[in-house]
C-alpha cells in the first residue's frame, strides 16, 4: 500500500497568508511526479499554529526520487535568492497505509 508523508509546519499567525500563497503559487509542482497520489495543505482552525502538509505516494522510493529532484527545488534547493521561510519549524512524519476506506458507491 501507499506511504504518507506529513510535513508538520509551525507557522506564526502573521506568516499564514504568506505560507498559503507560496503553496498556491507552486500548484502543480508535484502532481505530475511518478508515484504521487494525493496532496492536502491543512490549516489549523483553533488552538495551534501548526499546519500539516499531507502527501501520499505509491512507494517510499517514489517519494525519495521526487525529493531528490523536483522536491529539492520546490523546497528551496535551487540556486538564487531565497525568501525567508514562513514556518519557524518543520518536522517530517512518515507512515505506511495499512487500511483505508472510501465512501460506498450506490
Amino acid at each position: 500500500m501507499s506511504v504518507v508523508k506529513i510535513n508538520v509546519l509551525t507557522v506564526p499567525a502573521e506568516q499564514r497568508e504568506t505560507l498559503e500563497q507560496r503553496f498556491a503559487a507552486r500548484a502543480g509542482a508535484v502532481e505530475g511526479s511518478d508515484g504521487f497520489e494525493w496532496f492536502e495543505l491543512l490549516r489549523p482552525v483553533e488552538g495551534t499554529d501548526t499546519y500539516l502538509v499531507y502527501t501520499r505516494w505509491r512507494t517510499e522510493e517514489d517519494f525519495q526520487r521526487w525529493m531528490a529532484g523536483r522536491g529539492q527545488a520546490a523546497h528551496g534547493g535551487a540556486q538564487g535568492e531565497k525568501p525567508r521561510p514562513a514556518a519557524t519549524d518543520a518536522t517530517l512524519w512518515s507512515f505506511e497505509v495499512v487500511q483505508q476506506a472510501a465512501p460506498k458507491q450506490d
